[in-house]
């Protein structure tokens, strides 16, 4: 049974959202439908590139979204709805229709991630619960793909769990870790839930607890023969624990025909340490111990560590993966994605009319109306940019295309040989379930395809990235300046 199931959480939502869907049904507002659209603003870290992740968990809240008794009691003590309001709410479940990326797509901002279209009422009150997957899961996998490229082929694992922001947030941080390439994770439920692989051997209480190093490394590998991995840093990781780690190798481990699977270094100068470690372990034949590093890490001080040689195997990253944190490096305080929900389009007389927010803040104008968004690739496989069109307007790419970029209007610009994918798959169709969902190793291999095959090396470069176009079609173009003007 997974958790969706365990809880109802379909009470994750603003009390906004149960006002506005009191008001509307007062007015008589049920049938109408709206589209509203999900989409982020900026890059996490000033990177190049975002991964979407989260959609697995949002399938779940839709098909599970029912208010029960309790609930219901809870917000008549409130003393703010209808009767007639509460009473629509025990029968309500979700009746609309949802678009999205596939989970694992890799992304980029103003551009339609996911799109409902629904009665009005059941349009508003899933906004916080879709928020807040996408928010925690797609930041967690974005941060960990930028880990994992600064490890250049070692592997990643997720070390976070007793930093994340929560219990939930540790198991959901890990899936998505997962998904942006992390290798597995030290959380066993995740590992439950989601097929993970899971590692882990001991934290420094254990050697702390025996009366020393050597007993504490001795008791361990009788206990794990064939999965020993030594802690070496609780007291002197050069002079007395990877000695000791030595020691019991060649005493305990090789007498019963098995090998020091690793060491792991979790304080001090790694880079240092390391090359010393794989000395002292090379000179005693221990050539295939894998040396383990962790301590604060993420991907500018991996980066460092391989560019100092440093003799490391795995890296185990815990708070700046789980919490998406940010680097002193990046120039940012704090790692974000802020993924919104607009309303796009509303339904009059079976046509939807296109709705736009207007801000004085440039970038907070929204992209309006029913739409589509493909990516457009040229000949050699390559993503070239992303393209907006009115929902309705045919896409020929077997000639030469003409665009629109937003921000040189003036350009005559065409694509040529190119070809275009739409991005977005319908989820739900009239409340039910028309997509299959992949499973999580499929997602994390479709971001290796994407990032390996299909976007530029510019984009997924740390500092100044390449900025990945969001184009127009004239028809749309168009369509919003004259929603502007």
């Amino acid at each position: 049974m997974n958790q969706a199931q365990q809880r109802n959480l379909t009470m994750v939502m603003d009390l906004y959202e149960l006002t506005m869907a009191n008001g509307y049904f007062n007015d008589g507002d049920i049938d109408t439908r709206v589209a509203f659209d999900v989409f982020y603003r900026k890059n996490p870290d000033k990177g190049g590139f975002t991964i979407f992740a989260g959609l697995e968990q949002i399938v779940e809240y839709i098909e599970n979204m029912h208010f029960n008794e309790a609930d219901i009691q809870y917000l008549r003590s409130l003393n703010i709805f209808t009767d007639k309001f509460l009473d629509y709410l025990k029968e309500f479940r979700f009746k609309g229709d949802i678009y999205s990326f596939p989970e694992g797509t890799v992304m980029y901002p103003n551009e339609p991630v996911i799109t409902v279209i629904a009665p009005l009422i059941d349009a508003q009150l899933v906004e916080t619960a879709i928020l807040a997957q996408i928010n925690h899961q797609t930041l967690v996998a974005t941060k960990t793909r930028r880990i994992v490229k600064a490890a250049g082929g070692k592997a990643v694992s997720d070390f976070g769990a007793r930093r994340a922001h929560n219990m939930d947030a540790a198991v959901y941080g890990a899936r998505a870790s997962y998904i942006g390439g992390a290798s597995g994770t030290a959380t066993v439920l995740a590992g439950q839930m989601f097929d993970i692989p899971i590692s882990g051997t001991m934290a420094h209480s254990w050697i702390m607890y025996y009366q020393d190093e050597y007993e504490a490394f001795k008791n361990y590998a009788i206990n794990y023969p064939d999965s020993t991995t030594f802690l070496v840093d609780t007291y002197d990781t050069i002079k007395s624990g990877v000695p000791n780690a030595i020691r019991v190798a060649h005493e305990v481990l090789e007498p019963m025909g098995k090998r020091l699977k690793g060491v792991r270094i979790d304080s001090g100068d790694l880079a240092y340490q390391s090359r010393k470690v794989r000395k002292l372990l090379d000179e005693e034949g221990l050539t295939d111990c894998k040396i383990i590093a962790s301590n604060s890490l993420d991907e500018y001080t991996i980066s460092s560590l391989n560019d100092q040689h440093a003799c490391i195997d795995l890296y185990g990253v815990g708070e700046r993966l789980i919490t998406g944190a940010s680097s002193e490096f990046s120039g940012e305080a704090i790692s974000l994605l802020g993924a919104v929900y607009k309303i796009a389009a509303v339904e009059k007389d079976g046509v939807f009319e296109p709705r736009i927010k207007i801000s004085g803040t440039v970038e907070k104008i929204t992209n309006p109306g029913l739409k589509k968004v493909y990516r457009i690739y040229d000949q050699t496989g390559k993503a070239k940019a992303d393209l907006i069109a009115k929902a309705d307007e045919e896409i020929d790419m077997s000639g030469s295309f003409k665009f629109v970029d937003p921000n040189m209007p003036w350009k005559d610009l065409r694509f040529v040989n190119c070809t275009a994918k739409p991005l977005q798959v319908r989820i739900f169709e009239n409340g039910k379930r028309v997509y299959e969902l992949p499973k999580l190793k499929d997602i994390r291999d479709y971001v290796e395809k994407q990032l390996n095959e299909e976007i530029w090396d510019e984009e997924q470069r740390f500092v100044n990235p390449h900025i990945h176009y969001l184009d127009m079609t004239p028809g749309y173009y168009e369509m919003k300046m004259k929603m502007l003007n």
